[in-house]
């Protein structure tokens, strides 16, 4: 046996040598990567000791080996088997390889994370640049940074602010085309710009508004000063009225209910309510609502950092603030404006029928002492008495306002990087350019960053970057008038914009503060915000991350960072109008309310005052997390947007209904139906997470379902009569909250008998409409994403 083993060897060492593959160093342009190639080599080279570039060469020429004697005929079998033999047993193993990593893939359900996990290259198509070779996540992000570096963002917001741009101003024109200027410098493939003639409303100089006392036998008295007449409510109701003054808090519905529960009727009367919580648009709606005449709306200290080193608002100071209840041009709902003579002359049914007025913390003070009536609870105390707040009512006051509509161009801009995979898709970030006054925080912050991003963004294609999905910066006008010059973009693209958006990323209100970070945004970005802020270091922690910041204190971080769209965020249209998911970030101080936005006092001082000096660290901050999001959301293959995590939204929403289920029984009547519609959107978003995360890189059909969001969007209401079709976001009948408010009527309806209607109370008819409209629009969504029409199954 030995002598027979012993000729094999000696056949398999006089036996010809396949060539090998060799891997070799490549210097130059390449260099640092391996490259394959064929080579001969000679037999018995003798092998380096020392680590160099390795040549591993194949066989010689037959001709150039001396002479061997012929093999024996076994041993010449032995020889020419050995290469299948080897290649038999490769081929096994790589099948058993494949088999074994298809079936962990598939059954890897312990994994926990969302199937697009965002913070691995894997998930990246490398670019090519001719510099740095490929260009993978830590590339990018190395060459973000750099770039974003030699920026010089402080100067940018103190020069911004110092310059006059409300919508329609000569100063703004000047604006406009400094920047449309500044975006053709940059390497964009498009820089354009687009008007819009809306109706925007403001005071008449040669009518003021005022605010006058009213003796007992109705005779006007004396006026009460309105320190500065620019500042006033657009889109108030224009007129006179006459009322009783009530304090009404915060003028939340709630705040409503409570005064009317202490005995003191809104009805009639006007009411005084403070900035903050909920917009001013909600306050006058609210009070409008419960048949009050009008409303005053003042700045209360005790809303603000009482911290002594840190500049405060002036008492005499009046916040600006817009009371229609919507977004866009309100005399063009649901249209775009860019003609103004297109349409019929159409008023929103979110202007309000009542007057509004803003007033200073000081004429607020004047109207708290005469109040009389109960003591206002321990949580509406504020600090501008000496003495507890009442209620009212007190005396009577007349307030005049005398606002006119003007038609009035604005002018958004835009620039493109277009994409080289998929150009049809935007990744859209956006920042407002107007400001009633100053407006250092409001919009010359977001101004700021965004063109520090389009210069970043236009250096990194200069040096290879090329994103997979086309970047859009734009600068918005009319902001200040609720987000017109955004809105009428989407009123006048919407057909496009549903399906070609992907995502907005707003700059608004960045930079409030430093203590807090709040993200408002749709539930399908939360994973991927979750990443990014790992990847940011905190502007106030040294050595912490963002993330690490957050979860320090609480370790439930979503619960501490992200908040919903509110209807004044720029981003709000994107989602509850379009269907687009949408995010807003903001630094906040210590959850406090900034206190100078929207006045003359929203300057470049204070707002660096405020921060102490930290203002360029905190807005780079800002810069450096939405540029690295823009990265992600740009160039990632897969969208890494997280949509199992509306499951957990239509859990918790439609959880709320369970509370009304005996009220409904008793009254023979069901959920089941919404219920079985969750239960199906819930099947199709962990089927169809499944399939993306055991998919072919390549399988288009899942790498493409982008609208997710638009699929919350109801089908069943008119995006002009209803233009916030979003059933968890928007507004309506056919929301959940609408229904949810609906079901309340169940336990306050005074006949508490089944059946009953009434024009207050709850109607079955519209109970049944309400159910349809939010059933089928979640069946629709659960639908959308379990693909083909023959995988799907609507029997209930």
């Amino acid at each position: 046996m030995e002598r027979l083993w012993g000729l094999f060897q000696r056949a398999q060492q006089l036996s010809p040598r396949s060539s090998q593959t060799v891997y070799q160093r490549v210097e130059g342009p390449r260099k640092g990567h391996l490259e394959e190639e064929e080579e001969d080599g000679e037999e018995g080279a003798e092998t380096l000791a020392h680590f160099c570039p390795m040549e591993l060469r194949g066989p010689e020429p037959l001709g150039s080996r001396p002479r061997q004697p012929n093999l024996i005929p076994w041993a010449a079998a032995g020889r020419r088997a050995a290469p299948y033999l080897v290649l038999t047993a490769l081929l096994i193993f790589t099948g058993a390889f494949l088999l074994g990593y298809v079936a962990f893939r598939g059954s890897c359900q312990a994994c926990g994370d969302s199937v697009l996990v965002v913070s691995e290259d894997v998930n990246y198509e490398p670019d090519l640049d001719f510099h740095q070779g490929r260009l993978y996540w830590s590339d990018l992000q190395a060459m973000f940074l750099q770039f974003l570096g030699e920026g010089r963002l402080e100067d940018t917001i103190r020069q911004t602010s110092l310059r006059e741009r409300v919508a329609g101003s000569a100063g703004m024109a000047a604006l406009t085309q400094d920047i449309r200027a500044a975006l053709s410098r940059q390497k964009l493939d498009h820089v354009w710009t687009d008007t819009h003639y809306v109706g925007l409303q403001f005071p008449d100089p040669a009518h003021p508004n005022t605010l006058h006392w009213v003796d007992e036998a109705g005779k006007v008295g004396e006026q009460l000063p309105l320190e500065d007449p620019d500042v006033y409510c657009p889109y108030s109701a224009i007129g006179n009225v006459t009322g009783e003054l009530v304090y009404a808090h915060y003028g939340r519905p709630e705040d409503l209910q409570d005064l009317r529960a202490r005995g003191v009727d809104p009805v009639g009367r006007l009411l005084l309510v403070r900035v903050g919580v909920i917009s001013f648009a909600q306050k006058v709606t609210n009070a409008q609502d419960f048949g009050a005449q009008g409303v005053l709306i003042y700045p209360e200290p005790a809303d603000f950092s009482q911290d002594p080193p840190k500049p405060s608002l002036s008492s005499q100071q009046a916040v600006y603030g817009h009371v229609h209840l919507g977004t866009g041009d309100p005399y063009t709902p649901g249209f775009p404006s860019f003609n103004q003579t297109q349409f019929p002359p159409v008023a929103s049914s979110g202007l309000p029928s009542i007057p509004a007025q803003p007033i200073s913390a000081d004429i607020a003070s004047r109207l708290l002492r005469k109040l009389k009536g109960p003591v206002a609870p321990q949580e509406w105390q504020g600090s501008l008495l000496g003495s507890p707040y009442h209620l009212g009512p007190g005396p009577r006051l007349r307030l005049v306002v005398n606002n006119h509509r003007t038609s009035t161009p604005i002018n958004n801009i835009f620039g493109c990087i277009e994409g080289r995979s998929e150009p049809d898709h935007y990744v859209v970030i956006g920042a407002q350019r107007d400001a009633w006054g100053p407006g250092a925080a409001k919009s010359a912050v977001g101004t700021a960053i965004l063109l520090e991003l389009v210069r970043t963004f236009s250096s990194m294609v200069s040096n290879g970057f090329r994103p997979r999905r086309s970047l859009l910066f734009i600068s918005w006008d009319g902001g200040d008038f609720g987000s017109v010059g955004s809105t009428e973009w989407l009123e006048g693209y919407l057909s496009v914009l549903h399906l070609k958006a992907v995502v907005y990323v707003s700059l608004d209100n960045a930079v409030l503060g430093d203590d807090k970070f709040h993200a408002k945004t749709s539930p399908l970005l939360t994973s991927l915000i979750e990443s990014v802020l790992k990847q940011v270091d905190s502007p106030n922690h040294s050595g912490q991350t963002l993330y690490e910041q957050v979860v320090f204190t609480n370790p439930s971080w979503d619960a501490e960072v992200i908040r919903p769209l509110p209807m004044d965020s720029s981003a709000y249209s994107f989602t509850a109008f379009v269907g687009v998911p949408a995010v807003e970030f903001s630094f906040m101080e210590d959850d406090q309310a900034y206190p100078f936005l929207h006045t003359k006092e929203d300057t470049y001082e204070n707002l660096h005052k405020v921060l102490q000096g930290r203002l360029p660290a905190v807005a780079q901050a800002v810069a450096q997390l939405a540029g690295q999001l823009l990265i992600r959301l740009s160039h990632d293959r897969l969208l890494p947007l997280d949509f199992g995590r509306y499951g957990d939204v239509v859990l918790r929403h439609i959880g709320n209904l369970n509370e009304f289920s005996g009220d409904l029984k008793a009254r023979g009547l069901t959920l089941q139906w919404v219920y079985s519609a969750r239960g199906d959107y819930i099947r199709a978003a962990e089927k169809l997470r499944q399939e993306i995360y055991s998919s072919e890189e390549r399988d288009e059909r899942l790498t493409r379902m982008y609208n997710v969001e638009f699929y919350f969007l109801s089908q069943y209401v008119s995006p002009a009569d209803s233009p916030f079709r979003h059933i968890f976001m928007g507004r309506g009948d056919h929301t959940l909250g609408a229904l949810l408010d609906h079901l309340r009527l169940l336990r306050s309806n005074s006949s508490g008998t089944p059946g009953a209607t009434s024009s207050t109370g709850f109607q079955e008819s519209r109970f049944r409409r309400q159910l349809a409209l939010l059933t089928w629009t979640l069946q629709g969504a659960a639908n959308a994403l379990s693909g083909d029409v023959w995988n799907i199954d609507n029997n209930f």
